[in-house]
């Protein structure tokens, strides 16, 4: 019998070049706010004229950073430093750059044997994030408005949807035992595909 597959949240990101880090790191910590089971103290951040959670963690707000920080990198090499390109309204989020970042939390299961040694515990994934991004550029000042709309309409409406997916979806929480410190642990994976990440528990 094999093993149930994790539940999969897809958030399609647009960004420009100039608030693609921040936008990122605004949705990370969204997440991680309604993921993260211990005590914590509430904070917000405003970006885009919107008001989200943050989490007030040294070593999370480290890895955000450092992921947030490496895709960046990625998506500048990928697209040459030129995020040229688009028709319509003068800005394009299907220009050709395209970034990918995954987000997994694990409980951990004692490793069942058929001897009393060897034994250990397995990371089991129970819950995972892809956000697809796309980056958009605006030619002229209109554009550029255009484009910043878009943004806050996308960012606003990739913060519902993570909000409306923890109230609807509980049940494959696995048992929190602890509050004293986090009971989950998680990865944070830039382009996951490339990484072979997916192929490992079978996404791609």
């Amino acid at each position: 019998m094999e093993p149930r597959r994790p539940p999969e949240y897809i958030l399609e990101v647009l960004s420009d070049p100039f608030s693609l880090k921040d936008i990122i790191k605004a949705l990370l910590h969204t997440i991680f706010f309604h993921r993260y089971f211990t005590p914590i103290r509430p904070m917000t951040r405003d970006l885009l004229d919107i008001t989200l959670p943050t989490i007030d963690d040294v070593d999370l707000e480290t890895l955000i950073d450092q992921r947030a920080t490496a895709l960046v990198r990625q998506m500048d090499s990928q697209a040459g430093y030129n995020y040229g390109g688009g028709a319509g309204m003068g800005y394009t989020g299907d220009g050709g750059t395209r970034g990918q970042l995954a987000v997994r939390f694990f409980e951990k299961r004692r490793r069942k044997t058929y001897f009393s040694f060897g034994k250990g515990e397995d990371d089991v994934c129970w819950e995972q994030w892809i956000l697809n991004i796309s980056l958009t550029r605006a030619k002229d000042e209109m554009a550029a408005y255009k484009a910043r709309k878009a943004m806050e309409m996308n960012l606003e409406r990739n913060a519902q949807k993570i909000i409306n997916i923890v109230n609807r979806d509980k049940d494959h929480i696995p048992p929190i035992t602890t509050t004293d410190t986090n009971p989950f642990p998680y990865d944070i994976v830039v382009n996951p595909k490339s990484d072979g990440w997916g192929q490992r528990i079978g996404l791609f």
